[in-house]
């Protein structure tokens, strides 16, 4: 589907309003074109304690919600499969956590089977995102 930028929130919004644990979303595309805004989102329909933000750098992020907990984890800088055991994602997945990965390809195996994926690419008009529900 077609989204604007504040339609693609929106969206992420209801489908956080949604959700119930266990879940585990993956989110792929063109770099720039709105997983995280998306993630973001869907953890404010969650109703998140505190504002998601982009974990490229920390890969594993943990937020407290009345839905119970949400790990939104990136994968984007991994190299290998073997890189993904470090995650902690059998200990995630244990709780019975709402999961929310960017990039789960580059986990390899190690990715537990997703409930949902998501691909977004850049429209031809910058105001928009293509959002594909794979």
């Amino acid at each position: 589907m077609r989204l604007r930028v504040d339609e693609l929130n929106t969206f992420g919004e209801q489908l956080g309003r949604a959700l119930r644990a266990p879940a585990i979303i993956g989110f792929s595309g063109d770099l720039g074109a709105g997983k995280t805004t998306l993630v973001q989102a869907i953890c404010r329909g969650l109703g998140a304690a505190v504002p998601a933000t982009s974990p490229t750098y920390a890969l594993v992020h943990r937020y407290d919600s009345p839905a119970g907990s949400v790990y939104h984890v990136d994968c984007y800088r991994l190299q290998s499969s073997k890189e993904a055991r470090d995650l902690g994602l059998d200990e995630i997945l244990s709780q019975r956590a709402i999961l929310l990965i960017e990039w789960p390809e580059k986990a390899g195996h190690m990715m537990p089977p997703l409930d949902r994926y998501f691909f977004l690419t850049h429209d031809t008009d910058p105001d928009f995102r293509l959002l594909e529900d794979r």
